[in-house]
């Protein structure tokens, strides 16, 4: 049973109470971390170590080669050389093999001498440095939107965390509250925009309460709530919430940038401490799991050796799905090798069940429901039949793949992998149209 709170979104019950009362918990780096070659889709990377290198916490490694991005090392140790491994991305990806010695030394991927006093030009340029990316599970480079900005006013810290289970963000701005705002000052002062705005989802009075103290400093920088409601995280969704505007293409285009809680934390210990994200807060919940928890690893770190570490899978043979994300906008990756990477939010793991699927009802649940106002089902029935000229007249690439068509269908299809795969369908038929 669902509660319908107007077209496009739908109150969801989060179970967020399995982890987000418990504290942050610290996992111990392994023996071995291997760092993903991958930023988002992208494969295409400069490496700047060799076998047998020794690195640091916080050394550069590698810069992707579009749209610039370096990636720091997690631990100190011996570069071991290159494995492919499976990914978060569900591929087999190029990563660096590093062996701890476990000796933490460390160095700065950016030493600012005056944090205090940066012009925009400067944080600009720590941003980039700092291989700042969506720290929400998007991993788009963060500088991209603060590149020659016009005419921003608003800076929009997205705390939301709509997806069910998950509470990162949530802890990691409890325990960072003073982070977040300072992140979100420089911020400000990137897009030279005149103030910014943290939202968080309504029924939160411990982190709520924190944010109206803190907000006490600034006078630019305010805390608001908004409904309870999936998919409210979705940047779209979002900014039409708070600002009352829809726009085309990018929130840019009504004055407003959009940076997740996580990174707008992320910039103020890169600019105050020079620290890259080596480290990152994963929530590690679902039915599967014996004790959900929050955790603190490094990247690199393997899935499985993280659920060993806080008691392991209901069933010890992990006869469910693990999820990279949240179990909506999450993938179902094939096994628990693959590792936590810089913008690992989540795991997920569900234990199998049967699902009974019903014929489609034509009820109109799926398309009343869509937050990009899309007609699920029948996008379903021209991906059945490969009708590239349907697909791309529904507009199926518009899909952010959300997962509340397949929540709300009462037939209990799995209409969203079939838009999924009509949407990679249209993609690949709008690349070869290029060629």
């Amino acid at each position: 049973m669902y509660l319908l709170s107007g077209i496009g979104k739908a109150k969801l019950n989060g179970q967020k109470d399995l982890t987000k009362n418990l504290p942050i918990l610290s996992i111990e780096t392994p023996d071995i971390v291997y760092i993903p070659l991958v930023i988002g889709a992208a494969t295409d990377f400069d490496i700047h170590v060799k076998e047998g290198d020794y690195v640091c916490v916080g050394q550069k490694l590698a810069t992707r080669k579009s749209m610039y991005v370096p990636i720091y090392s997690s631990v100190s140790g011996i570069v071991k050389g290159f494995e492919k491994r499976m990914h978060i991305s569900k591929r087999m990806q190029n990563h660096i093999v590093i062996e701890n010695d476990h000796l933490n030394k460390t160095v700065k991927a950016i030493d600012i001498l005056e944090p205090d006093h940066m012009n925009q030009e400067d944080v600009f340029n720590a941003i980039k440095e700092l291989g700042l990316i969506g720290l929400g599970g998007s991993g788009f480079p963060t500088y991209i939107k603060y590149n020659q900005v016009k005419n921003i006013h608003t800076i929009l810290i997205n705390g939301v965390e709509c997806e069910p289970f998950l509470t990162s963000d949530h802890l990691s701005m409890k325990r960072d509250i003073k982070a977040l705002f300072d992140g979100a000052h420089y911020m400000i002062k990137a897009a030279n925009a005149s103030k910014a705005i943290i939202a968080i989802k309504e029924h939160k009075p411990d982190l709520w309460e924190m944010l109206l103290e803190e907000a006490k400093n600034y006078d630019n920088i305010e805390p608001r709530e908004v409904p309870d409601r999936y998919p409210m995280g979705w940047e779209r969704v979002l900014v039409e919430t708070v600002f009352k505007k829809e726009y085309d293409k990018l929130p840019g285009e009504i004055g407003v940038i959009v940076n997740n809680a996580s990174t707008a934390i992320a910039l103020s210990k890169g600019i105050r401490e020079g620290k890259a994200i080596t480290h990152r807060v994963v929530t590690f919940s679902g039915n599967g799991l014996k004790y959900p928890q929050n955790v603190e690893v490094a990247v690199g770190t393997p899935v499985d050796y993280i659920v060993e570490k806080i008691g392991g899978y209901i069933d010890e043979e992990c006869d469910g799905f693990v999820v990279g994300g949240g179990p909506l906008m999450g993938k179902s990756v094939m096994n628990d090798k693959f590792v936590i990477c810089s913008y690992t939010n989540g795991i997920t793991v569900m234990k199998k069940e049967k699902i009974h699927t019903l014929p489609c009802l034509k009820c109109g649940e799926c398309t009343l429901h869509c937050p990009a106002h899309l007609q699920p089902v029948r996008i379903m029935q021209a991906e059945k039949s490969a009708n590239k000229e349907l697909l791309e007249k529904l507009e199926v690439e518009r899909c952010i793949e959300c997962g509340m068509c397949t929540y709300i269908c009462p037939s209990k299809i799995e209409v969203t992998d079939m838009v999924g795969k009509g949407k990679r369908r249209q993609q690949i038929a709008n690349r070869m149209k290029k060629k």
